[in-house]
């Protein structure tokens, strides 16, 4: 639990930073918007890119690892949308909704935690879940929040609209870029290299301490979709989506180091990509922010149990 708690840590320290500059005037009431706007423009394609671009194809290329956490992640986020749209919200808060249950925070707690517990042999397993969460699935969630924005009209000026606005979204095309990068084996110059990393390693302090000045502007305010919901994101979060990878690491017949790390990288708290994506698209951001960062605090209990279990 210590070594979970070293982790989570700085994550708090990042949130608190933000919520003090609000609190005391250092930044101001637009504060939140601009810092998110800088992630979502610069800082995370930037990351996103950087990647994809370097990734070793031949290190990432683990099917069974692959296919037990993507059928984590699908379940719990296709079965979250469904039941939030037949609750009566709408695509966009349900794409949201179901990233808040499956988005695992691999970048800023995967990483330490893995290397901690397992060791330098699990870092190519948790890049590719780190791919798998903040390309994929991301992607997936905002093209059905496009689509669900892209109203009036008919059917064809519908989708023409939708592809536009995907085609001109910097968190699709980045990884997209770095995906043709990484397959026709070029190398980044080493000055474009130390840009992208310098830029990209803003986008998670960056986004942390949006949500602490999100969350101290909203301070005393509830999520008007009630504490059920709230609780039943985090339920998912942290158990449902790791019994899953489990049981499909199991189906797999994954090794038991493979098996473990599959699961463990499931069950991290969820990360901001929900949140900047909820502030970006102008939802309502209350209840990402609050599932952030109780996922993040209750992690250090719910790791340290499948830690013991492990």
């Amino acid at each position: 639990m210590l070594s979970n708690l070293s982790v989570v840590l700085p994550i708090f320290a990042l949130i608190l930073a933000g919520f003090m500059a609000r609190r005391t005037g250092a930044l101001g009431p637009n504060a939140t918007r601009e810092v998110n706007r800088l992630v979502v423009y610069l800082a995370l394609p930037a990351l996103l890119f950087d990647i994809m671009a370097t990734a070793d194809l031949a290190a990432v290329w683990r099917p069974g690892f692959i296919a037990a956490f993507s059928i984590g992640c699908a379940v719990v986020f296709g079965l979250t949308l469904m039941l939030r749209m037949r609750a009566g919200a709408p695509l966009a808060d349900a794409a949201i909704d179901g990233l808040n249950a499956s988005y695992a925070n691999t970048g800023f707690v995967g990483f330490p935690l893995a290397l901690a517990v397992i060791g330098a042999q699990a870092m190519a397993p948790t890049l590719v879940a780190t791919i798998l969460t903040v390309s994929v699935l991301f992607a997936v969630a905002i093209i059905l929040i496009e689509i669900a924005l892209q109203t009036g009209g008919s059917r064809r000026a519908i989708f023409a609209r939708t592809g536009l606005s995907l085609v001109k979204n910097p968190l699709l095309i980045a990884p997209v870029l770095g995906l043709v990068f990484m397959c026709a084996g070029w190398t980044l110059p080493q000055p474009a290299d130390a840009f992208l990393k310098l830029l990209g390693g803003a986008a998670s302090p960056c986004a942390l301490i949006a949500l602490g000045l999100f969350l101290a502007g909203s301070a005393g305010q509830k999520p008007p979709q009630g504490a059920g919901v709230e609780w039943g994101l985090i339920a998912a979060k942290l158990i449902g989506q790791p019994l899953v990878t489990w049981g499909a690491a199991m189906a797999l017949g994954l090794g038991a180091q493979e098996a473990f790390l599959v699961t463990l990288l499931s069950a991290l708290p969820t990360g901001t990509g929900p949140f900047m994506l909820a502030e970006f698209y102008s939802r309502n951001g209350l209840l990402t922010g609050r599932v952030v960062l109780k996922t993040t605090l209750l992690s250090i209990v719910t790791i340290a149990a499948l830690l013991a279990l492990g």
